[in-house]
């Protein structure tokens, strides 16, 4: 299993089949998962006070990462990140 790293750089496609490149700003795992949060690489590299887009992924077995299908997965998984998060500024 490929393990995702902090601040690993990956090009993923938008639903209209863009590329954008992301960086990896935290992984966590829940009930042996692994997911990611990501933020547009342009977006992180400009220095302004407005917050950047973050989105959540999973992570498969390959080290592929893919979209979360659920609401309800998303909305645990992105609980976790903020705590995640909250720690972190702690």
């Amino acid at each position: 299993m490929a393990k995702v790293e902090v601040g690993e750089l990956f090009t993923i496609s938008d639903e209209t089949d863009q590329e954008q490149e992301v960086e990896v700003l935290a992984a966590i795992t829940i009930e042996s998962k692994d997911y990611v949060a990501v933020g547009f690489v342009d977006d992180i590299k400009e220095e302004t006070e407005d917050d950047i887009d973050i989105f959540f992924l999973t992570v498969d077995a390959e080290g592929d990462l893919q979209a979360i299908e659920s609401d309800e997965e998303f909305e645990k998984v992105s609980a976790a990140f903020d705590e995640l998060m909250d720690e972190e500024e702690e």
